[in-house]
């Protein structure tokens, strides 16, 4: 029989855990605001060529001479190598006038004459796009939702379904609030990557928690004595190392783009990497000891409940 792992226990200090990142994010977010791509505030793109080392620093300090609005930077290289750009994302209304990019371009120019500056690319989102692209990947994210309470309601009927789906939901939107905290609290823009981060935690996270639910099915069967705490307890203890290990591993694999991304200076690797990162560690311990303890909390009450009446 595998080893046991008191995870009433450890759901507590998870919860603590989670409760602190989230708040720190909520702080950050409030102090520092929330850095969002032109997808989702509306806004401008505009993404200039160079050639030799351009530091994004000197970049950046260029353009906030040539113009007095909200914007970021991001880098980007081809595969190749051959083609090197930085992307200005400008936010707010009327951000491509042709004002804004005729000094962005000067600035450009004078600060980097030997690095060939060309303007590569450029386009606007108005805000009402911006606001139909939010909807839409709220809906995505809704969607997938439903979907998973659907069907591990359905897997799992036969160790209360319905109460499975709904503590497997629980962890699945602790897992997205981690990333987006993280977001926040790195300074990271929120964009596209993100909600790519966003349906791939869900998921991870998602095969971990069946795989979990999967054990405490299987010692339902093999050990029918045992109460439901104990069930999980056991169950737990049997997949951690499998689950951890699992984790670990595709963390690592993360950790590389990341390094990549900084060694390089690839903003778009970076607002990929780092939430997703954090997601997988918190899809890892979240249905580990937030699904798993908080449906024996749920099934608990209900038999007691039902003593009672």
């Amino acid at each position: 029989m595998a080893n046991k792992i008191n995870s009433k226990k450890v759901l507590k200090i998870v919860l603590i855990t989670y409760a602190i990142v989230i708040i720190a994010g909520i702080v950050m977010g409030i102090v520092a605001g929330l850095r969002l791509d032109i997808n989702f505030s509306g806004g401008a793109r505009i993404t200039y060529s160079y050639t030799g080392d351009v530091k994004q620093e000197d970049f950046t300090t260029a353009i906030k001479g040539a113009i007095d609005k909200d914007f970021s930077v991001s880098k980007n290289e081809s595969l190749a190598g051959d083609t090197k750009t930085y992307t200005i994302n400008l936010s707010g209304k009327n951000a491509l006038s042709a004002d804004n990019q005729e000094a962005i371009t000067t600035a450009l120019e004078e600060k980097f004459k030997d690095n060939k500056i060309e303007l590569y690319d450029s386009n606007s989102v108005s805000s009402s796009v911006a606001g139909s692209f939010f909807a839409k990947s709220m809906v995505a994210v809704v969607l997938t939702a439903v979907f998973v309470v659907i069907y591990v309601g359905i897997r799992f009927r036969k160790i209360g379904g319905f109460s499975a789906a709904i503590t497997a939901l629980i962890a699945l939107i602790l897992d997205l609030a981690i990333t987006f905290c993280t977001c926040i609290i790195f300074r990271l823009q929120i964009d596209s990557n993100y909600m790519a981060v966003v349906l791939t935690i869900l998921g991870y996270s998602l095969n971990d928690t069946i795989v979990v639910y999967d054990r405490v099915r299987e010692n339902k069967k093999y050990y029918p004595h045992l109460s439901l705490n104990d069930n999980m307890d056991l169950s737990i203890g049997g997949v951690i190392s499998r689950n951890i290990v699992t984790s670990v591993t595709t963390v690592l694999a993360v950790l590389t783009i990341i390094v990549v991304a900084e060694i390089y200076g690839l903003t778009s690797l970076r607002t990929f990497g780092i939430p997703m990162a954090f997601g997988l560690l918190s899809g890892c311990f979240s249905s580990l000891f937030v699904a798993g303890p908080l449906w024996v909390c749920w099934k608990e009450k209900s038999q007691n409940s039902s003593k009672k009446k």
